[in-house]
């Protein structure tokens, strides 16, 4: 299954750092939060700045999918 793809951040000159997915704004970072995001970020690499990106935004899997496979629609 592949990650999580389509994010992108810019820190702006006040620190904050702002999440887009997919060209919409997902959510902006500040503070402490931001610094840690940007730690984070530098320490790792393309994929693990995807997923902290989906985990910040809160776009990641949610734990139904099991359920979801099972809808008629989602059957082969």
């Amino acid at each position: 299954m592949p990650g999580p793809a389509g994010f992108s951040y810019v820190v702006r000159a006040s620190g904050e750092v702002v999440i887009h997915h997919r060209g919409t704004l997902a959510t902006t970072l500040r503070g402490d939060a931001a610094a840690e995001f940007v730690a984070e970020v530098e320490a790792g690499d393309e994929t693990d700045a995807q997923e902290l990106m989906a985990r910040v935004t809160g776009n990641y899997r949610r734990g139904n999918e099991r359920t979801a496979k099972q809808h008629p629609r989602n059957r082969d």
